[in-house]
């Protein structure tokens, strides 16, 4: 009976971890698949300022490490990782009821509203670069490494299947544009967010007592380096050669990966003339294939265990090839190989999350989580707002400009996210867990230390 009752409860605290991920696919699903096509299609703003917009946050990421060292070093009350998880999600979350008329400004041309909407990102990515960090070191603290990867694959997957969920309900309330109906999705954000975190937060945490908070933050000051929010990163990628290695396989993989996030339903529309609410079930598609991988390869990782790396690369080629066909599809303008093209990329990119997300929590030094995870989560970040730069940018320079046709503009940006994951999956070729841990010793910490204070 107690033993029934330890599993139920271990299930629930794993249930939770996947909690704060609803909110958080709102937000995204609101600025990824609404906000980009509304400006850009229906309101004629540029496409690469728009896609800049929604980037901005991204370059914010220096932050992360800088927010991952304090809230190693700084637990609130007692607790390492609730208050900053939650303070984030609320902070990203309070700048959507203000943009359906930043959208409105902007198709008019106001410059008050392009300014405005720059502010509210920036505002944004601090907020997730406070959530985020805590999020990932939550998990890793709170998980062992033979059940990170289903624990990893739940956590993900219900992001992709709230991103889903989001897709349909903005489909039932908004089919086509609407500034009503745009302004009641976008109201949604803060409600979501804080009912979601707080039910992830109940009883998920233990709190330390004054013994225990002064052995941590000990333990965190050992263990992070010094320094400002520049000097800190970059100290820790100069100090350990496989650090490197994996940090540009996380950048060049997620801008791989996301070139496309921005310009997708923008694609369906300029090539296959395709309505807001088929250019929508885009993300399902893709994210059904993701989901369907996540929790076949979670679900067998923790039964059996597999190398991470080896989990990453298949993904990662995966992925690569999955763009290949959707570069393809554009090309010869067969919408027939559409839905398919995307399945494809949505398997693969299912089994890249699961392996990377799963290496990323292992890639990191006891007392040091949270720098870890905001150094990881750096690159990321970078990869993702180059991704949305480049994606206006390739578009405004190919399509906008009538350069090339859309077809054969769509097919360059497609096969050059190709090329980015094949060169993601070469650098980590030459990454091991095993030798990152063995390369941190006191003589790398002390030299990360001396370079932060350089």
């Amino acid at each position: 009976m107690k033993k029934a009752l330890r599993s139920l409860g271990t299930g629930i605290n794993i249930l939770q971890f996947t909690l704060p991920k609803i909110g958080m696919a709102w937000m995204f699903a609101l600025l990824t698949s609404n906000f980009n096509r509304i400006t850009i299609y229906e309101l004629g703003v540029v496409a690469v300022l728009v896609t800049t917009m929604i980037g901005l946050d991204n370059f914010l990421s220096p932050v992360q490490v800088y927010l991952g060292r304090f809230i190693d070093r700084h637990p609130i009350l007692g607790f390492r990782r609730g208050p900053y998880l939650l303070g984030g999600l609320l902070l990203a979350s309070f700048i959507f009821p203000f943009l359906p008329r930043i959208a409105v400004g902007m198709g008019e041309g106001n410059t008050f509203a392009f300014v405005a909407g720059f502010v509210l990102m920036i505002i944004f990515g601090i907020g997730l670069a406070l959530s985020g960090s805590s999020h990932l070191a939550w998990i890793a603290d709170r998980t062992s490494e033979r059940n990170r990867g289903i624990v990893v694959a739940l956590v993900w997957t219900v992001m992709i299947a709230s991103m889903i969920v989001a897709a349909s309900v903005m489909k039932q309330i908004m089919p086509d544009y609407d500034p009503v109906g745009m302004q009641q999705l976008y109201n949604l954000a803060t409600p979501i967010v804080l009912v979601t975190t707080l039910l992830a937060l109940l009883g998920n945490e233990r709190r330390l007592n004054k013994d225990e908070t002064a052995v941590t933050v000990a333990e965190a000051h050992k263990s992070t380096p010094p320094g400002n929010i520049f000097t800190a990163p970059f100290a820790m990628l100069r100090a350990n050669r496989v650090t490197r290695n994996f940090f540009f396989f996380v950048f060049f993989s997620t801008l791989g990966v996301f070139l496309q996030d921005s310009i997708l339903e923008v694609f369906g529309a300029e090539v296959f003339n395709m309505s807001v609410r088929e250019t929508t079930s885009f993300q399902q598609i893709w994210g059904g294939g993701v989901l369907l991988s996540m929790i076949v390869v979670g679900t067998i990782t923790a039964i059996k265990p597999f190398s991470r790396q080896n989990v990453t690369l298949i993904g990662s080629i995966g992925t690569a090839i999955g763009l290949l066909l959707l570069s393809m599809t554009a090309y010869l303008e067969m919408q027939s190989l559409l839905y398919p093209s995307l399945l494809v990329m949505g398997v693969a990119t299912g089994v890249y999350t699961v392996g990377a997300l799963s290496a990323m929590m292992e890639m990191s030094a006891v007392g040091a989580t949270a720098t870890y995870m905001g150094l990881w989560g750096m690159a990321q970040a970078l990869g993702n707002g180059l991704a949305s730069i480049l994606g206006g940018g390739l578009h405004t320079l190919f399509i906008g400009s009538g350069f090339l046709p859309a077809s054969t503009g769509y097919a360059a940006i497609f096969a050059l996210e190709s090329s980015l994951m094949t060169i993601g999956a070469l650098f980590l070729v030459h990454v091991s867990v095993t030798a990152f841990r063995s390369s941190l010793t006191r003589t790398d910490v002390s030299r990360a230390m001396e370079a932060g204070t350089a």
